[in-house]
């Protein structure tokens, strides 16, 4: 099974000091054809205004991820973690129990651009954590999320992990796909061509139960976010 999400397809809010595209249904935006994926439930592509951010708020057993495309985050939680999380960092926060938060544009003359990703836990009403980590620049996929945190990647509360994938123009990939698994593909920056299909910046593919997917980029450089996930 395959299933784009086109960027134009995706839910929008607008309230001044955020621009925010949502992947699946979120705050305003209802599409009962799009509640998420697997355990993966909120893909929100937020931009966010000089000085400007959430305030204090509240979850509870959810893994919140936030990838930063462009800018700086300022973060501050209920457990005592007061952090910056620049471009081309990794943040996980676990919200077990219960954590306040609050996020917001470190920068007072610069625009904020980031992923803000829920994945649903297999574990409930543990102790908050957070992590955060840079991985680099390395070509190619490379695991950032993990169920054990196996090599150095942060480690969540879900059989589920995620990669940062980086290629070049004309590069080819064999995706690490089980027929027994489900994943996510989304895209960034750049263009795929795979299973006959072009995916650019903006767009999504839900994939389950295949056993072998080939990609090929047509225009770099590609970045992008690899879920493996439970089917």
């Amino acid at each position: 099974m395959l299933e784009i999400i086109r960027a134009n397809q995706r839910g929008r809010a607008h309230f001044g000091w955020l621009k925010s595209q949502h992947t699946f249904s979120f705050g305003d935006y209802y599409n009962p054809q799009q509640m998420g994926f697997s355990a993966l439930r909120v893909i929100n592509d937020d931009e966010v205004a000089p000085g400007a951010g959430f305030s204090t708020h509240g979850h509870r057993n959810m893994e919140i991820i936030s990838y930063v495309l462009r800018g700086k985050i300022a973060h501050k939680d209920s457990a005592g973690n007061e952090e910056i999380l620049p471009a081309g960092e990794f943040q996980l926060m676990s919200a077990g129990k219960g954590i306040y938060h609050s996020e917001y544009n470190a920068s007072q003359t610069e625009i904020l651009k980031f992923l803000q990703i829920w994945i649903e836990p297999n574990q409930r009403d543990g102790e908050p954590g957070y992590q955060q980590k840079d991985f680099g620049n390395q070509a190619g996929l490379t695991w950032v999320i993990t169920p054990d945190g196996r090599d150095g990647t942060l480690r969540i509360k879900q059989d589920a992990a995620l990669a940062q994938l980086l290629l070049t123009k004309e590069q080819v990939l064999d995706f690490p796909v089980q027929a027994g698994r489900a994943y996510y593909l989304h895209l960034i920056e750049g263009e795929l061509a795979l299973a006959n299909v072009t995916l650019a910046a903006g767009d999504g593919l839900k994939i389950a139960a295949v056993d072998k997917l080939q990609g090929v980029v047509t225009q770099g450089p590609l970045r992008a976010l690899w879920f493996d996930l439970p089917l």
